[in-house]
């Protein structure tokens, strides 16, 4: 094989190797339980881990899923997210959960989370759901109408939303590919933003005038998370 040849394998298995740890790592141990204040803890993977020989079953147990969130807000949606922060026992394990509760009509707005894939299944209700795909894909919008017992893949990345399109309320529950999603609304982020994005930068970006934007900017951007 010529040495070229070589490298261009090389650099391609490169590539990939990247692309495959590009998530939450796979944990090189059982479990490694966060702490905030170790006294002789381990440092791994954002969170330091708790002595192996002081963990126990609560460590891995979280309780308050099967209570409906608050939806009495300008959205009609609330997200109960279960990450590391609220289960010390997720640490190095790259999965999380979250409830999300809707009221009628209520809807969980345009977001992205930045380093999990997500996959949603409906309890109750009907739910409008879909992702917008990147610029690579021509912005394709997949959308679909779910109702209970169907499952949906939001991928990596990609802009979602869920709407309650029912006169009931509904409920789903999602799990997600990291220990610690992240979450990035896009109307929050693209005008709520603190200090405000400039006039130009976002006059520009949508071709409007200044006082639409100035106008969406004054608005209070909840935040159901």
């Amino acid at each position: 094989m010529e040495l070229h040849q070589l490298l261009v394998i090389v650099a391609i298995l490169t590539m990939s190797s990247s692309f495959v740890t590009a998530s939450d790592p796979s944990p090189l141990q059982d479990f490694c339980v966060a702490v905030n204040n170790p006294v002789d803890g381990l440092f791994v993977n954002g969170k330091f881990c708790k002595n192996p020989n002081m963990v126990n079953a609560d460590d891995f147990f979280f309780y308050g899923l099967q209570n409906p969130g608050n939806t009495s807000n300008p959205l009609g949606s609330k997200v109960t997210l279960v990450t590391v922060d609220q289960l010390a026992g997720l640490n190095t394990l790259g999965i999380s959960i979250a409830r999300i509760d809707f009221a009628p009509y209520g809807l969980n707005p345009p977001h992205t989370h930045p380093r999990a894939s997500e996959i949603l299944l409906v309890l109750e209700g009907t739910l409008y759901v879909g992702f917008v795909a990147s610029n690579q894909n021509n912005n394709t919008l997949f959308t679909k109408v779910l109702n209970k017992g169907d499952v949906f893949v939001f991928p990596e990345g990609m802009i979602h939303f869920q709407l309650n399109v029912g006169k009931t309320d509904a409920i789903a529950f999602v799990g997600l590919s990291s220990q610690n999603p992240g979450v990035i609304t896009i109307a929050n982020a693209v005008f709520g933003s603190k200090p405000p994005i400039s006039l130009d930068v976002l006059t520009k970006a949508f071709q409007v005038d200044k006082d639409v934007i100035q106008y969406l900017q004054s608005q209070f951007w909840y935040d159901n998370n």
